[in-house]
């Protein structure tokens, strides 16, 4: 993943979206991205920071987290720690298939179906919200490396460089930003 030009691929799995500030989010066949504001008719769509913890903070705040992404595979993974999630209910806008996500670096952009460019801005911290969606959960979507490092696993949040409609089926191509690579910090 050092090659500047390096290109990954995978597919949309499913898209997601919910007027309001409701933790999961209703599936979809197709979300529409504005460039600068996020998913149209999503809770989370603004220029600036929409997250309640965030506004209350500060509200002029950049909204980093425009969309939100999560690999399926995180899915299987919490099946056999014997959760059940399924696509949407974790709050994502976009379920990807075949990209690891986590370990892309912070500036790649995905190019999802023919219009949609998303810059990713970092991860998705765990909140409470997913420990009362299911017990235990927090727990299941956090891990630590040999070192101790904490791994943050609930998905990648992005902005929208380019706006455009996505659609479950539509192909996603990454485009890594010149190295050195600054891996994902939460945002």
């Amino acid at each position: 993943m050092d090659t500047p030009n390096a290109t990954l691929s995978g597919v949309v799995l499913s898209v997601s979206l919910r007027p309001g500030h409701s933790f999961s989010k209703t599936l979809a066949p197709e979300i529409r991205l504005v460039a600068g504001l996020g998913v149209e008719g999503d809770g989370h769509f603004g220029e600036t920071v929409q997250h309640r913890s965030r506004v209350r903070d500060d509200p002029s705040q950049p909204n980093l987290r425009q969309a939100h992404l999560i690999h399926a595979e995180l899915f299987e993974e919490l099946d056999d720690k014997g959760f059940t999630v399924t696509p949407g209910e974790l709050g994502e806008n976009i379920t990807t298939r075949g990209i690891d996500l986590l370990a892309l670096p912070t500036g790649a952009i995905l190019r999802i179906g023919p219009d949609a460019r998303v810059e990713l801005t970092g991860l998705r911290n765990p909140c409470r919200q997913i420990e009362a969606f299911q017990n235990g959960l927090v727990a299941a979507v956090l891990e630590r490396t040999t070192d101790g490092r904490l791994i943050r696993k609930a998905g990648v949040m992005g902005v929208i460089l380019s706006g455009g409609i996505v659609r479950v089926g539509d192909a996603i191509d990454v485009d890594l930003p010149a190295s050195p690579h600054r891996p994902l910090e939460p945002v």
